[in-house]
């Protein structure tokens, strides 16, 4: 059997098993893998996972805004946005190749360029580590070291301490593991500044806690993969009422969190009438989860994807309220 990129089916966990018996997916193919250039180039974007850096950049430029009290300078706005996807993306690319063994096993990673042998681990984890480099030097020498540090720092983080440590050992994984996606809020304000304040350490605060009740849900949707490969998710080893009631309570703090900018001088008017709006409908649909977990609804009927894509509507609004607040004072 030969794992291509150019197949037009998905490779599922018994397609992967087999792979990783001839040892395709460890970079030992047995024959040759066609690899044409345009699907390579593609394959080593997918390593850099560019939809979660979306997410990435939508709390790093807004930060900027409120540091600046204004529009900061352009050109010091797309390094910040340079040197923060080759950052993010070399910790993609290192989380890929150190979960390369579970990614082969899950049909929601089944596709990833590693498993498809599009990409081999040795050439990956290169990648990865030059991204890193190249990230942390292009922020020194164009923005600060402060922020330099703070991206080096996420990117450990993530890599050493979340893929590494935490993963496959703790149902609270994500929880502390978040923290890395919770740093562009501290580098976009540092971009700026150079320097940190109460600002940007809230607005980390709600980072944190909105990172797991934004992956809980899509855990609660894939637990059979998680489980699969023994990585301990919350909603692998808890009943869906659990799940969904330390849902509920992050969301909560989430909220109220993310109201503290205002009494503190940061924010204004409209960004506090976008985070009561926002907040409230999160904290409807976090109850609404809750409700139907309790009923014992099971499969469609919990409908849990629900708050999964809220989450992401709910981060875009209150961070786009956080650029435009300024203007509005």
């Amino acid at each position: 059997m030969c794992v291509t990129a150019v197949e037009s089916r998905p490779v599922g966990p018994s397609q992967a098993l087999k792979a990783l018996g001839e040892g395709e997916l460890g970079g030992a193919s047995q024959g040759p893998v066609h690899r044409p250039l345009g699907a390579r180039v593609k394959a080593f974007v997918a390593l850099t996972k560019p939809r979660i850096i979306e997410l990435l950049l939508i709390t790093t430029v807004p930060v900027m805004f409120l540091a600046q009290q204004g529009v900061p300078d352009l050109k010091l706005v797309l390094l910040t946005c340079l040197g923060g996807y080759l950052s993010a993306g070399g910790a993609n690319a290192l989380n890929m190749y150190i979960d390369r063994d579970i990614d082969a096993l899950m049909d929601r990673t089944s596709q990833r360029p590693l498993v498809t042998g599009m990409v081999s681990p040795r050439e990956c984890m290169a990648f990865g580590i030059s991204l890193a480099v190249v990230s942390t030097l292009l922020f020194g020498f164009t923005v600060n070291w402060l922020s330099a540090w703070l991206s080096l720092g996420a990117l450990l983080f993530y890599v050493v301490v979340y893929t590494m440590i935490l993963k496959r050992r703790t149902s609270q994984n994500i929880v502390w593991g978040g923290i890395a996606g919770c740093m562009p809020v501290l580098i976009g304000w540092s971009s700026v500044t150079n320097s940190l304040s109460w600002a940007p350490v809230i607005l980390f605060l709600v980072m944190f806690f909105w990172t797991p009740p934004h992956y809980w849900p899509l855990s609660m949707k894939v637990k059979e993969d998680y489980a699969r490969v023994g990585v301990p998710m919350l909603p692998v080893i808890a009943s869906n009422k659990v799940v969904a009631k330390q849902i509920v309570i992050y969301s909560w703090v989430m909220v109220v969190v993310s109201l503290l900018l205002t009494p503190l001088g940061y924010t204004g008017w409209f960004y506090t009438a976008v985070a009561l709006a926002a907040g409230g409908w999160w904290l409807w649909e976090a109850h609404a989860l809750q409700n139907r977990a309790k009923s014992e609804a099971t499969g469609t009927k919990l409908k849990e994807m629900r708050l999964f894509h809220w989450s992401i509507t709910y981060v875009s609004l209150l961070f786009v309220a956080v650029a435009v607040d300024p203007f509005l004072r």
